[in-house]
């Protein structure tokens, strides 16, 4: 299966290969093919890839663009990764006991300041 990109990342692709070589060929002594770069990349295959999309070979569906950008990254809490490093052992029972408490106070404190932020009314 070869590799696809997503419509707007194919359409610059297009775009600045079709520059790029429009202004090449006049410099190598091809102006006939410069022309005829031009043409085919600016008024036949961008209108192409923005007409069909998805269906033009080498372009991904929107879907598989979106689904592909939208997938969280998993996150561990600082809470998780502690109680991790403390089941394998690097942690001793008072570090993570000292750590823990401390995590849990500024997870008070910041749910504190979240709630106090939504009570207050908002100044317009």
């Amino acid at each position: 299966m070869p590799p696809t990109l997503p419509k707007k990342k194919f359409a610059g692709v297009v775009a600045v290969l079709t520059f790029g070589l429009t202004a090449l060929f006049p410099i190598a002594g091809l102006p006939k093919l410069a022309a005829a770069t031009a043409i085919l990349g600016f008024l036949v295959v961008l209108p192409l890839v923005g007409i069909l999309g998805a269906d033009f070979p080498l372009v991904e569906s929107d879907a598989t663009s979106q689904a592909r950008s939208s997938e969280p990254e998993p996150t561990e809490s600082p809470i998780e990764r502690l109680r991790d490093r403390y089941a394998r052992g690097e942690v001793s029972d008072e570090e993570f006991e000292r750590r823990l408490e401390r995590l849990l106070e500024t997870e008070d404190l910041a749910a504190t300041v979240v709630d106090d932020r939504a009570a207050e009314p908002e100044l317009t």
